[in-house]
C-alpha cells in the first residue's frame, strides 16, 4: 500500500439528481477549501445545483486535474463515477445520504470531523476490483462496459425461465435454467447478489461470486470462482433476455450471444476514516449482533 498523502486538488460529485443538495454540497466544497485544497465539481453536478462559485469539470477533466474525490450520495453514485475515475487511479472518499452505503460509508452528519484529517493524510485505503465485461454476437463486440458490482444475465419482466451456458476459462461448467445468473465482485457481494442467496466475500478476496437467480434445479447453489480467468456465459434459450452492468442495460440478447467477464485492469481506490473496518461497516449496516466488546 502506497504511503498516505496529503491532497491538494478535490473533485465533489453529488448524486443524479441533485436538486436540493446546493447546501450540502456547498458546505462539502467549503470543508474542504478551509483544509486548502482547491476544489471543483463535476459538471452534471454543478448544472444540477446551480453552484457557480467552483470551476465545474468533466470526468476526463476530473481525472487530470484533481487527486482526491468526495462523492456525496448512496452507492449507486458511487458506482457511477467509480468506473469512470478508475483509469485515472483516483481515490474516492464517499459521504452516505443514501440508505445501505457500504461504500459511501461516512455518515453525512460526521463529515467535517472526518474529512479534515483524510485530507492530511490520515485514512485507510483499499482497493476494489472490477469487472471488465463484453457482449459477443458471433466474432463481433457489440457492447463493452466495466462493473464494479456485478454483471447480471436475466430473463425479462414477463418471460419465463432461461437457459445459460456458463464455461469458465477452457472448461465447461454447467447449463443453468432458472431467472438469470449473477457475477459479482467481492463489492457487489453485498447488492443483488446478496438478496439472490449469494455469501458474501471480503474485497480482500481475489474472486468472484456465480450465483444462479432463482433455480430451476435446487442442486444448483453459488460458487466462488478464481478471479485470473474469463467467465462467459452464453445464451441457449429464452426469450426477453438482457445484460446489466452495475446500472447499464443491454436488452434483448438473442440466442448464441455471449456475455463475457474478466478482471478489468484498473482498480478502484476507496478511502476510509483511521480505524474504519469492514467487518464493523457489516455488523452496523446489515445490523449483526455485536454482542459484549
Amino acid at each position: 500500500m502506497p504511503a498516505p498523502q496529503r491532497f491538494r486538488h478535490a473533485a465533489i460529485v453529488g448524486k443524479p439528481q441533485a436538486q436540493g443538495m446546493r447546501e450540502l454540497l456547498e458546505d462539502v466544497a467549503r470543508c474542504l477549501a478551509q483544509q486548502g485544497l482547491d476544489v471543483s465539481l463535476e459538471t452534471a453536478t454543478a448544472e444540477a445545483t446551480g453552484i457557480t462559485a467552483y470551476a465545474a469539470l468533466d470526468t476526463a477533466q476530473l481525472g487530470k486535474a484533481c487527486d482526491l474525490t468526495v462523492v456525496v450520495g448512496g452507492d449507486g453514485t458511487m458506482l457511477g463515477i467509480a468506473r469512470e475515475l478508475a483509469q485515472f487511479d483516483m481515490p474516492l472518499v464517499g459521504i452516505n445520504q443514501g440508505r445501505l452505503g457500504f461504500i459511501t460509508d461516512i455518515p453525512v452528519d460526521r463529515f467535517r470531523e472526518a474529512l479534515a484529517p483524510m485530507v492530511r493524510g490520515e485514512y485507510e485505503e483499499e482497493h476494489r476490483a472490477m469487472l471488465d465485461a463484453s457482449v459477443w454476437r458471433g466474432d463481433t463486440c457489440i457492447f463493452r462496459s466495466v462493473a464494479l458490482n456485478d454483471v447480471v444475465v436475466s430473463r425479462g419482466a414477463t418471460a419465463g425461465m432461461v437457459e445459460l451456458r456458463v464455461d469458465v476459462g477452457d472448461e465447461f461448467v454447467a447449463n443453468m435454467l432458472d431467472a438469470g445468473v449473477i457475477v459479482a465482485s467481492p463489492t457487489g457481494s453485498t447488492a443483488y447478489s446478496l438478496s439472490a442467496g449469494g455469501p458474501i466475500l471480503h474485497p480482500g478476496i481475489g474472486g468472484w461470486l456465480l450465483v444462479p437467480n432463482a433455480s430451476h434445479t435446487l442442486s444448483n447453489r453459488p460458487i466462488v470462482l478464481p478471479d485470473d480467468g474469463e467467465v462467459r456465459i452464453t445464451v441457449v434459450s429464452g426469450r426477453d433476455v438482457s445484460a446489466n452492468f452495475d446500472m447499464q442495460s443491454l436488452a434483448s440478447l438473442q440466442h448464441g450471444d455471449q456475455v463475457r467477464m474478466k478482471r478489468s485492469a484498473h482498480r478502484v481506490r476507496f478511502l476510509h476514516p483511521k480505524g474504519w473496518s469492514y467487518y464493523a461497516t457489516l455488523r452496523r449496516k446489515l445490523r449483526w449482533y455485536e454482542g459484549v466488546v
